[in-house]
C-alpha cells in the first residue's frame, strides 16, 4: 500500500513538472512576439547581459578608462576570499554601474556598496549581509566623471550626462545589431 501511494505521488509530481515546462517556454514566444519589428534605441531596449559585455569591450577598446595597479590583487568585498578571476572585471563592473546610473540615476557610493554586496559566510555562525568595497565604487564613479559620462547630482549621488546618454545608446544599438546578426 505504501509503495502504491509513493508511486502515485511520483507520477503526479512528474505530471506537474511536465505541465510547468511549456509554461516557461510560452514566455519566450510571448516576449519574441513583441520583439518582432522592435527597433532598439536606448539601453533599456537591450538585455542587461548583452549591453554590459558590449560596453565593457567598448571601454577596453577606447582606452580612456585607467586600470589601477591594485586591480589584480584587490577583493571586491570583505566577504570574498579571492580577487575576481576575470582579468577585465573592472571594465565589467564599470559597465554594470553606468547602466544602473542610466536606468535609475541618483545612486552614490553607498548605494553601489549595497547593490554589489553579498552574504558573508562566517563558518558555523549564520550568514550575514556584507557590503562590497567602497574604494572600487568610488574609483569607478570618479573615472566615469573624468570621461564625462556621469556627473554629481545636486541632491547627492550621480546622474548620467547628455554625452554619456548618447554614448550608451550608441553602444546599445551596436550590441543589438550584433545580437541580430548572431541569430541569423
Amino acid at each position: 500500500l505504501a509503495q502504491a501511494i509513493l508511486a502515485q505521488r511520483l507520477a503526479s509530481y512528474r505530471a506537474q513538472r511536465t505541465l510547468r515546462r511549456p509554461a516557461s517556454m510560452a514566455y519566450q514566444y510571448y516576449d519574441g512576439h513583441f520583439k518582432e519589428g522592435h527597433k532598439v534605441k536606448t539601453v533599456k531596449d537591450v538585455e542587461a547581459e548583452k549591453f554590459i559585455a558590449a560596453f565593457a569591450q567598448h571601454l577596453k577598446r577606447q582606452g580612456r578608462f585607467e586600470i589601477p595597479k591594485w586591480a589584480d590583487v584587490v577583493k571586491t568585498s570583505k566577504a570574498k576570499e579571492l580577487p575576481p578571476l576575470n582579468p577585465d572585471w573592472l571594465y565589467v563592473r564599470t559597465a554594470s554601474m553606468v547602466r544602473k546610473i542610466y536606468i535609475r540615476g541618483g545612486s552614490g557610493v553607498g548605494a553601489f556598496r549595497k547593490v554589489y554586496g553579498g552574504q558573508q559566510r562566517r563558518g558555523t555562525c549564520t550568514n550575514v549581509f556584507c557590503k562590497s568595497s567602497g574604494k572600487i565604487a568610488r574609483y569607478v564613479l570618479q573615472q566615469l566623471e573624468e570621461m564625462g559620462l556621469v556627473e554629481q547630482a545636486e541632491d547627492g549621488g550621480r546622474v548620467i550626462t547628455k554625452e554619456g546618454q548618447r554614448e550608451l545608446d550608441t553602444v546599445a544599438v551596436q550590441a543589438a545589431e550584433v545580437e541580430e546578426q548572431e541569430e541569423e
